[in-house]
């Protein structure tokens, strides 16, 4: 697997950051109008018809998905299910703050993950870029005052995150392992429509849990269509293939740098939203982040 991070490459693990950030902003957005778990099923409902004209010949018996269905189940149970039921989970007992904190862990759990099960060697360069790369998240979520963090609580939301990420992290550690069938694997509409066909299954299960538990309701209007529009295409689609093929050409290591980008997008997002100037500490941290990307991809 090459190690090199080409502008291309860079491209392409910059943008599911950008997407994931607008979901998050967007979401918060909607929080009114849908639940947030049966919102992560819709959006993955949407990209199904989205990718169906694409790739609907995955769904055919002899096409490999079926023969295969513990590695798409698993795949699609961590990427499409786990992770974004966690996700929400922990936002239901944890700030905002808190949650992006934890997940700023991201590119810890890629090389310890990678060192335990994938024997993937751990550099120095890699330690020094996860710790450049965290400042610079811990920056934006201080904005620039280092006594926010202090008065941080932790509550059971937060475990939650941790969790999530960690299974973020070994998904995209079995991306890179790429053991599905040949046919799939060089087509990224039949590759995510696999892992989207099982993870309806989970999403769905987990937002009939929060139906079942909660007084769930959905109030339909344009706001929310268009909602579900950018987050099937964006989010979802889009945000999947890039990060697929990111990773595939940079490795799951370098590829968990490129998350920590998601809090500072998020911000400057946020800040835009809310019709506030960017900060000197918006560059501070981005300047660190991607010294963090930079120092761990060099050879």
């Amino acid at each position: 697997m090459s190690q090199k991070l080409s502008p291309v490459t860079a491209l392409l693990l910059t943008v599911p950051p950008l997407m994931w950030a607008g979901n998050a902003v967007v979401g918060r957005l909607v929080t009114d109008l849908v639940p947030p778990i049966t919102l992560n099923f819709l959006r993955w409902l949407v990209a199904f018809f989205i990718l169906l004209p694409l790739a609907w010949k995955v769904l055919r018996p002899g096409s490999g998905l079926w023969s295969h269905w513990q590695r798409f189940g698993l795949l699609s149970l961590l990427g499409v299910g786990c992770y974004n039921a966690l996700q929400y989970l922990a936002l239901q007992t944890s700030t905002p703050l808190n949650v992006t904190l934890v997940a700023a862990s991201g590119p810890f759990w890629m090389l310890v993950i990678g060192a335990l099960f994938f024997k993937a060697p751990v550099r120095r360069k890699q330690l020094l870029g996860a710790m450049l790369s965290i400042t610079g998240v811990l920056v934006v979520l201080s904005r620039g005052d280092w006594q926010q963090l202090l008065a941080v609580r932790w509550v059971i939301g937060d475990f939650f995150i941790l969790l999530a990420t960690a299974c973020w992290s070994l998904y995209s550690w079995l991306l890179s392992r790429r053991d599905e069938p040949e046919a799939i694997r060089n087509d990224w509409a039949a590759f995510l429509l696999a892992q989207v066909v099982f993870g309806l299954v989970w999403s769905g299960l987990f937002a009939g849990l929060e139906w079942g538990l909660t007084d769930a309701h959905i109030t339909w209007d344009w706001p929310l269509m268009a909602t579900l529009a950018f987050v099937a295409v964006g989010p979802a689609v889009l945000a999947y293939r890039f990060w697929g093929l990111g990773i595939q050409q940079a490795g799951p290591a370098v590829a968990g740098f490129f998350a920590n980008l998601t809090p500072l997008f998020a911000a400057v997002l946020s800040a835009a939203f809310l019709g506030e100037l960017p900060h000197l500490y918006h560059v501070a941290a981005f300047s660190l982040i991607v010294g963090g990307i930079v120092v761990s991809a060099r050879q």
